[in-house]
């Protein structure tokens, strides 16, 4: 059996791919979690105990630290273990910064449970899987300028949102979402976040 460890912060979508993936004859959930913070924690205590490396299936983006920020600290605590990104924000720029850590799997939520299953599988093997589309775009796109959170404050105010309502979004105080904004504007060299927004998502960075 190959143990699985996942984290979304979606109960419902992850307990849905649990449940999916738990119906695989050589697939077992060992637990699902809504923080990267509670994986760390409980890859932690399966290395302590001695027990089988799990596969850790991640969301891109959690509370806290994010599903690559996740990944690397497992990977510190087990070097070149099996890890892998589900998401709905297939930015290359964070598709980049997945594989450079590491990261072995990085497909869209969009994907079927048996290629999710068989991904996972490659994962544990020591394969590699990277979903065609992303990939296509990531080699299309030039390297961004933005950092991860930089990206993610300008994705959630290309619709006009508020700060406050942004910062919600983004699971991030009203201040360090000023920041990221601030920051990204004078990147991007532009007067306001909706311009940084539309200019980020132009070059393919959002």
């Amino acid at each position: 059996m190959i143990p699985v460890l996942m984290a979304d912060d979606e109960t419902l979508i992850r307990s849905a791919m649990a449940t999916m993936l738990g119906l695989e004859d050589d697939l077992e959930v060992i637990a699902h979690v809504g923080t990267g913070e509670e994986l760390v924690d409980l890859w932690r205590a399966r290395a302590d105990d001695g027990l089988p490396t799990a596969v850790a299936v991640l969301d891109l983006q959690l509370p806290g630290i994010d599903g690559i920020e996740t990944a690397q600290q497992i990977l510190k605590l087990t070097p070149g273990a099996g890890c892998l990104i589900v998401t709905s924000h297939g930015r290359p720029g964070y598709l980049k910064r997945a594989l450079s850590i590491g990261v072995r799997g990085f497909l869209p939520k969009t994907a079927s449970a048996t290629t999710l299953a068989t991904v996972i599988r490659s994962v544990h093997d020591g394969g590699r899987y990277v979903d065609p589309e992303l990939a296509a775009e990531a080699i299309s796109t030039g390297d961004s300028v933005l950092t991860p959170r930089e990206a993610d404050v300008l994705e959630f105010a290309i619709d006009g949102a508020s700060i406050d309502e942004i910062a919600t979004r983004a699971h991030l105080s009203a201040g360090t979402t000023r920041n990221y904004l601030s920051s990204a504007m004078a990147k991007l060299a532009v007067a306001n976040r909706y311009e940084a927004a539309v200019k980020a998502r132009e070059l393919g960075w959002i």
